[in-house]
């Protein structure tokens, strides 16, 4: 009887709040701060304690307007901590004006023209044998990997980043949070 009145009520309180429209799976807040569907990858980055860095990249290089345009796009987006475990000096080395198109170059081979969720990845890694190949919109290579339940990304360097928050949806695809700033081939 109390299994049935339990069952009764769960079901009246998931019909009351999908009436009211109640999101079940929210993003993640990454950086401290809630990152809303409604917005587009530039609106939602801002907002992020995480991503200073990165934000501070993508005006230099003059790629705001790009990412909030329709995309879809996927962004594989490093934090302050990956950006720091760089070589001393390399960010602001980068964010000098003559070096503009080097750091175009960096930021676009954190970016696909597509929206692939986690599943998504996994899903293809699975299908080629384990790894992905993804061809980035600045041209470089990504390889995808799943490892321990984690995407794994190995960028043509040799590096390898983590995907540490996945499936943060925007207005305009979807961010991957990294652990580890991707570079091209130098």
């Amino acid at each position: 009887m109390k299994l049935a009145l339990l069952r009764g009520l769960a079901l009246a309180l998931t019909l009351s709040a999908s009436s009211f429209g109640v999101a079940y799976a929210a993003n993640p807040d990454v950086g401290g701060a809630p990152m809303l569907d409604t917005q587009n990858i530039i609106q939602n980055a801002v907002n992020s304690a995480d991503h200073t860095t990165l934000v501070a990249a993508v005006k230099a290089a003059g790629l705001v307007e790009t990412l909030e345009g329709p995309g879809p796009f996927t962004v594989f987006a490093p934090t302050n901590e990956a950006f720091a475990a760089l070589p001393a000096g390399t960010v602001d080395n980068l964010l000098k004006p003559e070096n503009k198109a080097m750091l175009v170059k960096i930021l676009t081979c954190h970016v696909i023209a597509a929206k692939a969720l986690s599943t998504d990845v996994m899903s293809m890694a699975k299908a080629d044998g384990g790894t992905h190949e993804v061809t980035t919109v600045g041209g470089c290579k990504l390889w995808l990997s799943v490892n321990d339940g984690k995407v794994m990304i190995k960028d043509e360097s040799g590096g390898m980043a983590t995907v540490t928050i996945a499936d943060v949806i925007q207005s305009n695809g979807v961010i991957h949070v990294v652990d580890h700033v991707l570079l091209p081939k130098m």
